[in-house]
């Protein structure tokens, strides 16, 4: 009970942030979203472990193994900036236009 209350206090407040229902997205999606030349920078599709967008210019990525990720690759696919975190972890810095 006390948690629909505040999911709805929160929607109020912010409208745009909160969704009504969770939106499930497709792996399908998610790697049209990133491009072929970007997943291949990454080392493939199967090298993803996760994929999700954190904000509308950046995209988080986990890799089952993060030393087949290819910086340079990631340049020329037109990605700007990427930081690679422990674990696996990688922030894409992909732009509006990208995703």
């Amino acid at each position: 009970m006390f948690e629909k209350l505040q999911r709805a206090f929160w929607k109020a407040l912010t409208p745009d942030l909160v969704p009504d229902q969770p939106k499930a997205t497709t792996q399908a999606k998610d790697d049209a979203a990133l491009g072929e030349a970007v997943i291949a920078a990454l080392g493939g599709a199967n090298n993803l472990k996760t994929r999700q967008r954190v904000a509308l210019t950046r995209v988080r990525v986990e890799l089952h193994d993060p030393t087949l990720l290819d910086a340079t690759a990631l340049r020329h696919a037109g990605v700007p900036g990427a930081m690679a975190l422990a674990g696996g972890v990688v922030h894409l810095i992909v732009g509006l236009s990208t995703v």
